[in-house]
């Protein structure tokens, strides 16, 4: 059973979510032969202000 966790800086609207989904469940259904029904996934979407790259918050510049 694949289980895939998208954790990303910010948020995404219900329609980008339901594609990445789509996307996600498609190219393992191809590729790695798992049933749709057998993909989980799982989206975390945090503040940029939980988020450091290069010892800046993501949130330093907005």
């Amino acid at each position: 059973m694949p289980y895939v966790n998208i954790r990303l800086g910010g948020t995404l609207t219900r329609e980008q979510k339901r594609k990445i989904a789509e996307e996600i469940t498609d190219t393992l259904e191809r590729i790695a032969h798992k049933p749709k029904s057998y993909t989980y996934i799982a989206f975390d979407e945090l503040p940029h202000e939980q988020w450091a790259i290069g010892g800046k918050l993501l949130d330093d510049d907005e």
